[in-house]
């Protein structure tokens, strides 16, 4: 079963349509990658889910059920428009939204003091909000998202305000609650951390969505037979036969320790291991690599794409 069932979403706004359509399935104990460019429509839909704001067609399910305001109690939600009580202690602010949450008494407490400590912010327990760091709020906002122990988050641009270390730290504690059977969507512009965190991905642009499955799938579709050899001794551009597999070749040169790097495009048709012979009578193969494309190349084609279609 998925934690969601998102079919056939449409929103407007006055004239302006916002989501055209939209169906998506979030499997459960996944990280899913919401992405698109600003004003794509991903914000919309993470207020649809939250019950935000209404959807003005379609149907969402929330383990199989269709979602209920209450069903929110279940979530974490880590929103790009970051909300604090500034005047707030750190401490009496936890405790406030843990009680919204459902949490209370010495449990709330000690859940909130774990956390706390784990992402070095016990000794601001009795200081004000105002008076944390961008990047020390932003820490306090992922505790908020996950101190309730929800089936399943939401994690809008979350690295935003992070120094290195604190992505870092952030990026362990999403692994780990994956592994202990939270479902997480994450919506980010950092391509790098949805190379490394997201199971699936969603592209959506101009309401529509543009891409959808498995993000090693996905990235397997796009690639275009391109691989790069790394060989002991001088290259030959002269190599028999050469033509009749590939279509484009670049050769990198030697490097210091005498090892020349080719990259070439071969025919769909022609697999890497029937070109291995035209370079061993040159050298010793020190390795051979397929170059997949990048989540961010494949994001920036066909956002482009897309966008020259329309002019």
């Amino acid at each position: 079963m998925n934690v969601l069932d998102i079919k056939d979403v449409s929103k407007s706004f006055g004239n302006h349509l916002v989501l055209n359509d939209i169906s998506l399935q979030i499997p459960k104990n996944k990280i899913f990658g919401l992405l698109g460019p600003n004003g794509a429509g991903k914000t919309t839909l993470i207020r649809i889910i939250n019950q935000i704001i209404t959807l003005d067609k379609g149907q969402i399910l929330f383990n199989g059920k269709p979602i209920k305001r209450e069903f929110v109690e279940k979530m974490g939600y880590l929103p790009e428009e970051r909300g604090l009580y500034p005047k707030m202690k750190v401490g009496e602010h936890m405790l406030y939204l843990a009680a919204l949450k459902g949490m209370t008494g010495a449990k709330a407490r000690e859940t909130i003091k774990k956390y706390l400590k784990e992402f070095d912010l016990y000794d601001w327990w009795y200081k004000k909000v105002e008076q944390l760091s961008k990047g020390m709020q932003q820490k306090l906002q992922f505790i908020i998202s996950i101190m309730h122990d929800p089936d399943f988050v939401i994690l809008d641009e979350p690295f935003t305000g992070f120094d290195p270390l604190n992505v870092e730290l952030v990026k362990s504690r999403i692994k780990e609650l994956k592994e202990q059977g939270t479902t997480f969507m994450l919506s980010t512009h950092r391509m790098d951390s949805v190379e490394e965190l997201c199971d699936y991905v969603t592209l959506i642009n101009k309401a529509n969505k543009v891409l959808d499955g498995n993000k090693n799938e996905i990235r397997q579709t796009y690639s275009k037979n391109i691989f790069e050899i790394i060989y002991d001794g001088a290259e030959s551009r002269d190599i028999p036969g050469r033509n009749q597999f590939w279509n484009s070749f670049e050769n990198k040169g030697l490097d210091e320790q005498g090892r020349t790097t080719i990259r070439f495009m071969l025919d769909q048709h022609v697999r890497v291991n029937e070109v291995m012979p035209l370079w061993l009578q040159y050298g010793d193969i020190y390795s051979v690599n397929e170059i997949i494309p990048s989540m961010n190349d494949i994001f920036i084609s066909l956002v482009n794409t897309q966008a020259d279609e329309q002019v």
